[in-house]
This record gives C-alpha cells, structure tokens and sequence, in this order.
C-alpha cells in the first residue's frame, strides 16, 4: 500500500491513460476497417442493402468515437481532480505537492517535521484538546450546583479516562520501550 503523496502515484496514471490508449485503439480500429469495407462495397455495388450497411456502421462508428472521447474527457477531468484532491491533501499533511502537478494557490509548508512524530503529535495534540473540552463540561455540570446531570459529568470523566490512556499509548508505542519519554518542553 502507497501513500497519497508517493511519486510511483503518478507513474500509475501514466500507466492508466497508457491503457485507455490501447483499449481504445483496437476497437476504433475495427469500426474504422468495418465503415471503409462496407463503403466499399456500397460503392462497387451500388446497391441500397450495401448503402444501408454503410451507414449502419458509420453510425457505429460515430457512437464508438463519442463514447471514447467521453471517457478519455471523464477519465482526465477525473484525474485533474484526483490530482488537485492529492495536493490538498499533502498541505493539509504537510508534504510537498506532487510532482507535475498544478498548482492553485493557497498554503504551502516550507520545512516538513519527521513524518511518523508529527502524526503522533497532532493525534496528541488532538486528544489533550478532547481532554480540555471534557474539563469544561464538568466544570459547567458542577457550577449547576445541585440540578447538575451526574450522567454527563460520568460521561465527560470517562472520556477523558478513554483519551488519556490513548494517548499514553501513542507516547508508550512511539520509543518502543518503557524508558521515560524524552522531548523539549515548551512553555
């Protein structure tokens, strides 16, 4: 499994419209080569039945060729968004954009932190965010004095009980031991 931001991304889609070019190639070819021989044949025979055919495969020809176009059409809109979709994601992760990709304006990260610790760090970051959320809402159910809802005041605690032992976990998981966690302390 690959990361969005991998460039092997890329090669995929080089590799997809490489496809659509040779499933579209032989059965354009075939219409084409069915269209000429029975123009043809009309054309020697000047016959109705040779005329009819004719334009019965014209008409094929015609609805094979619009409905390959429509796809190729689809199929590139589709990757400009995946494209756009992909880069989007990559800022919001703080990665570079993808090569040869187009780019729309907005935020871009100039220095990118260590991939894994700045994952783990947002999802710390986030949990002490739940966590502050959860001290709220008790202090608010306590200020209520005696019509406080215990059950919410339950609920808050044990949240904050859930989201504290997750967030050891991901400290615990990310040395890979049970050494003291070692870091810069910000004020």
């Amino acid at each position: 499994m690959q990361s969005l931001g991998s460039s092997s991304s890329t090669s995929t889609a080089a590799k997809g419209r490489f496809s659509m070019f040779r499933i579209s190639g032989p059965g354009m070819l075939i219409f084409i080569f069915a269209f000429t021989v029975a123009v043809i044949f009309a054309a020697n025979q000047n016959d109705v039945v040779g005329w009819i055919v004719a334009i019965v495969a014209g008409a094929w020809l015609a609805l094979a060729a619009f409905v390959v176009f429509s796809i190729q059409r689809a199929a590139k809109k589709a990757g400009a968004r995946l494209d756009e979709a992909q880069n989007a994601f990559n800022a919001a992760t703080g990665r570079a954009p993808t090569p040869g990709s187009v780019d729309h304006g907005g935020t871009r990260v100039v220095s990118e932190g260590r991939g894994s610790e700045s994952v783990r760090d947002m999802k710390l970051d986030h949990s002490f965010k739940i966590v502050q959320v959860q001290v709220r809402v008790v202090e608010e159910e306590r200020a209520k004095g005696d019509a406080a809802d215990q059950d919410t005041i339950r609920r808050a605690l044990e949240t904050m009980e859930i989201t504290a032992t997750n967030a050891r976990d991901m400290i615990k998981s990310s040395g890979g031991g049970d050494e003291p966690v070692s870091g810069t302390i910000i004020d």
